[in-house]
C-alpha cells in the first residue's frame, strides 16, 4: 500500500468509499457521525483535493482509502475549545479527518493513520462518542483519551484523541 495526493480523477471512488463508510457505520452502532448530513460533501472533498490535504491509500492503482491530513499550530479551530480534559501538548500538530475505507483490505485505517503520524510525530484526532470501531483503533495505535470537543457541522460531542 501506498499513500498519495488525492487528485481530480480520485473523486467518484473517493465519494464511493464515503457512501460505503456511512452504511457502515450506520450498521455499526453510529448512525449519527455521517449519515443525518451526508457527510463529507461533495464540495468540500473538492477544496481537500485542491488544498493538497486530500489523501489517498492505494494498492495495485486502487484507491481503498481516503482522508484528509494537515500540520501546523492551530489548525484545526474546533480544537481551540476541550471539555473534560485536555491537550498533551501544544507544539504544532497535524490533524486527520473524514478517514474511509472500503474494507476491501484489513489494515487500511491503521496504515492511513500512521502513515500520517510518521509525517509530524505529533498527531490529534476526533471521533463521535458511538464510533467504536474508530475508538478501539485508536487507542490500539497508542492514541490517548484527551476529553470532548465539538464540531459545527453538528451537535454531537465528539471524544478528541492526541498521540506523541
Amino acid at each position: 500500500m501506498e499513500i498519495r495526493h488525492a487528485q481530480e480523477k480520485d473523486f467518484a471512488r473517493m465519494m464511493e468509499i464515503y457512501e460505503h463508510a456511512r452504511k457502515f457505520m450506520a450498521d455499526n452502532g453510529n448512525p449519527n457521525q455521517w449519515g443525518p448530513t451526508n457527510w463529507p460533501p461533495e464540495a468540500l472533498i473538492h477544496e481537500d483535493i485542491r488544498s493538497g490535504k486530500s489523501y489517498v491509500c492505494v494498492e495495485n492503482e486502487r484507491v481503498l482509502g481516503t482522508f484528509y491530513f494537515d500540520y501546523g499550530k492551530e489548525i484545526e479551530p474546533t480544537y481551540r475549545e476541550i471539555e473534560n480534559g485536555r491537550w498533551l501538548d501544544d507544539s504544532d500538530y497535524g490533524v486527520v479527518h473524514r478517514i474511509a475505507t472500503d474494507d476491501s483490505r484489513k489494515g487500511v485505517g491503521t496504515f492511513c493513520i500512521n502513515w500520517a503520524y510518521e509525517q509530524c510525530g505529533h498527531l490529534r484526532i476526533d471521533t463521535h462518542t458511538d464510533n467504536n470501531i474508530m475508538q478501539c483503533l485508536l487507542s490500539k495505535l497508542g492514541f490517548e483519551r484527551c476529553g470532548i470537543i465539538y464540531v459545527v457541522e453538528d451537535h454531537y460531542p465528539r471524544f478528541a484523541y492526541e498521540k506523541l
